[in-house]
């Protein structure tokens, strides 16, 4: 499945209030480059932080989701990273003057509706997503929530909730794909007991709670002494109250509004991966602090399986980079030139192709009669890939040559034989330094490159090259 990466069109801004600082916050969202992500900054702090959106700064879960880097927060990130998700929205930051997401109404709705005034832009580079291969299995220790993810060409969604109190009950909601999410997923509002209200406030959140944006159930046929004391503390009348009542159902949006809002939830955390999923996931009893743990589970299972697994891509996409681009950043020519084209490259990392056939020159004495690719050419095909890594960005990337330092680690699994494609995987281990002087300019890279046949690790090593550009006479 091959998606271009989104981002918005132009810059827009609102203000509202954050639901448990009850502070009124300003936000302001910027569209933002290729494999940026999405991001929130603090512009209200010196130096303006900036917290990417992943599961590893998640630090508490109480009634929403709440981020922090270096001591700096962001809380009630979930209904905001669910409206991106449901509009596959990659690339974006949202500005805050405060610590909290400002609240719109409740749901997911407000900020879908933002977005589609800003306007969807498509960018030049396929999304990246997190698939699995085989089933995987999470199950909570601390809540009893499930998890099952199962291999998909899509994502969808199916969720399952079960309160001892009416009149949520037992409740299930799906979402078959993300092309329905605004219509059957964003307007679920958030849910609590009237009960509950007061605890909260008194616990310092909800402190902007706004009555009128969410559901609010009673299990009780008077309820009017907790009414005027929710009435008192938000000085605002609670309008959606669903009571014992048959008629006030008509309250709802719909029937298992809670169990869709708990998807709405669960496609908010879930964004926390970093890229988009792919795959059927089902969850039983999902909440704020299972989600997270799954997601962290899952993050982990992910980067296990990358260490041994070819990167996920799409060979067939039109290419970042066609072999006469590949020639404007790389001084190589036949019969040395041993990239065919780049798939993806990123700000880290760079996934190139090689097509060896029969016709390769080295075949001739290597070996007659049994022709193997020598080990020596992978690892310079490796080379030449973190080489466009390394010097896409820079100005006349053609007049840099580029020389190895050092070749560690380097393992061959498998022979190369004619008819092989080698996917080509370098991932940038540091960042590229470069120096200039009167005569000439020098970076040094650092890479992890590996190669793949199909499923199979072909090659792989630690290459530390030096870029060196010889500067013209004056």
């Amino acid at each position: 499945m091959q998606r271009l990466q989104q981002t918005i069109q132009r810059i827009i801004s609102f203000e509202s209030i954050g639901l448990h600082t009850g502070k009124k916050i300003k936000a302001i969202l910027k569209p933002m480059p290729i494999d940026t992500g999405i991001q929130f900054q603090r512009i209200d702090l010196p130096n303006q932080p900036i917290i990417e959106a992943c599961v590893a700064h998640v630090v508490a879960t109480e009634r929403g989701t709440m981020l922090e880097k270096n001591q700096v927060q962001v809380a009630t990130v979930e209904h905001w990273l669910a409206a991106l998700a449901g509009l596959q929205v990659d690339n974006i930051c949202m500005q805050l003057d405060g610590p909290e997401v400002p609240d719109l109404d409740g749901s997911a709705l407000g900020f879908v509706t933002l977005l589609l005034e800003a306007g969807l832009l498509r960018q030049e580079a396929s999304q990246k997503f997190f698939t699995i291969k085989e089933k995987f299995v999470y199950d909570d220790p601390d809540t009893g929530s499930h998890y099952a993810l199962y291999p998909d060409t899509d994502y969808s969604l199916h969720a399952t909730i079960a309160y001892n109190r009416w009149p949520v009950g037992h409740q299930y909601a799906s979402l078959s794909t993300l092309a329905h999410f605004k219509e059957e997923i964003a307007p679920a509002r958030t849910f609590i007991y009237l009960d509950e209200i007061v605890a909260l406030y008194q616990k310092g959140l909800l402190q902007g709670g706004d009555p009128t944006k969410a559901v609010i159930f009673s299990d009780h046929t008077d309820p009017t002494e907790q009414l005027q004391q929710v009435t008192h503390l938000s000085d605002k009348k609670v309008e959606n109250l669903v009571t014992p009542s048959p008629s006030s159902l008509s309250a709802l949006r719909y029937i298992n509004e809670p169990a869709r809002h708990k998807l709405l939830d669960l496609i908010g955390d879930v964004a926390l991966l970093g890229s988009p999923l792919q795959g059927k996931l089902v969850a039983h009893q999902p909440g704020h602090g299972a989600n997270i743990r799954f997601v962290a589970a899952l993050k982990n299972h992910f980067l296990r399986q990358s260490v041994k697994a070819p990167p996920i891509c799409d060979l067939q996409a039109t290419p970042r980079l066609n072999v006469e681009q590949i020639s404007k950043i790389l001084p190589h020519r036949y019969p040395f030139q041993l990239v065919d084209k780049i798939i993806e490259l990123g700000e880290d990392y760079v996934i190139g192709i090689k097509n060896v056939t029969i016709n390769e020159p080295f075949f001739q004495g290597h070996f007659p009669g049994t022709p193997i690719m020598p080990g020596v050419l992978q690892v310079e095909a490796l080379a030449q890939t973190s080489g466009i890594l390394a010097l896409h960005k820079v100005p006349d990337p053609g007049r840099y040559l580029t020389y190895f330092l050092t070749i560690d680690g380097c393992k061959f699994r498998r022979m190369v034989v004619p008819g092989d494609t080698l996917v080509l995987h370098c991932l940038l281990l540091t960042a590229i330094k470069f120096s200039t002087t009167q005569k000439q300019s020098v970076g040094v890279a650092k890479v992890k490159g590996r190669i793949f046949v199909g499923e199979n690790l072909a090659c792989e090593a630690v290459l530390l090259a030096q870029m060196v550009k010889q500067h013209e006479a004056i």
